[in-house]
């Protein structure tokens, strides 16, 4: 009788755990690397700048792009200083928020009307679903710091608040709600703006709420909108001299370059615009 042929022991596929590691692997150096830029980018930029000479614009292009370096210089015809935010996806509120506040310092009528609609606003959102003791702590943020401009505080220190990482990320937060809060509440207009088939609220919480996603057009209007103010954005854009005029807006000039904003000062000097 021949003698039995050992059985051969069965062999997991290979690919399946090897493949998941990998991927983990790939995710996690993903995540690293996009903290470290984080972390450059915060090393290198602070949340709100001083004030800066406009001129610095100009190195944001290269020296022999004629077209860019012309409507940087348009630019500075009208504003002579800058404020540069961090280029972290929030930057859009941080210039939105500083530019508007300092502006108040110097307007006591609109001041009283921001502070009235803002304190009113939590309610509003409230009424809408959002839960209030989530949103509550961002909201006292928020009315602290209009309370902090009714107090006359020097700009040195509403910059200060600004650049404290935890005061600065709560206004944005809140902030945000607001702008999702507006948008869902005129969902009938805005469905029409939306791409990819998603709902109004599937847009807000994916491309608003979410902390360091980039702004657009519908942000800003909705935010307008939501608060009752005007804002100015000016963007550079080869093709369409001088300069594009983006929206109508009150006080808040905001001037987007490769993607980012900043606030300018207008002649005379008084206040200067921020760079988100």
């Amino acid at each position: 009788m021949a003698a039995e042929e050992p059985q051969q022991q069965k062999q997991e596929p290979l690919g399946s755990d090897s493949e998941g590691v990998n991927c983990l692997a790939y995710d996690e150096a993903i995540m690293a690397q996009q903290d470290r830029i984080q972390q450059e980018i915060a090393v290198q930029n602070p949340l709100v700048s001083e004030r800066l000479e406009l001129s610095v614009l100009y190195k944001e292009y290269a020296e022999d792009d004629n077209i860019y370096q012309q409507k940087i210089k348009d630019l500075h015809k009208k504003y002579s200083y800058i404020r540069k935010t961090r280029p972290d996806g929030n930057c859009f509120y941080r210039a939105f928020g500083f530019s508007h506040l300092e502006a108040l310092l110097d307007d006591s009528k609109e001041l009283q009307r921001f502070k009235a609609v803002s304190a009113k606003s939590k309610e509003d959102l409230v009424s809408q679903g959002f839960t209030e003791f989530t949103i509550e702590d961002f909201h006292n943020t928020f009315m602290d710091l209009i309370e902090q401009v009714e107090k006359r505080t020097p700009v040195a220190d509403l910059l200060a608040s600004f650049n404290d990482q935890s005061t600065s990320d709560y206004l944005v937060v809140y902030l945000r709600l607001l702008t999702s809060g507006y948008l869902q509440r005129e969902s009938k207009f805005f469905e029409h703006f939306i791409e990819g088939g998603r709902t109004v609220k599937e847009f807000c919480q994916q491309e608003v709420e979410p902390m360091c996603k980039e702004s657009d057009h519908i942000h800003i209007i909705a935010l307008a909108q939501a608060l009752s103010v005007s804002i100015q954005g000016c963007r550079p854009l080869p093709h369409r001299p001088p300069l594009r005029q983006a929206l109508d807006v009150y006080r808040g000039f905001l001037v987007v370059v490769n993607g980012h904003t900043s606030l300018p000062h207008p002649f005379p000097v008084t206040r200067p615009p921020v760079f988100y």
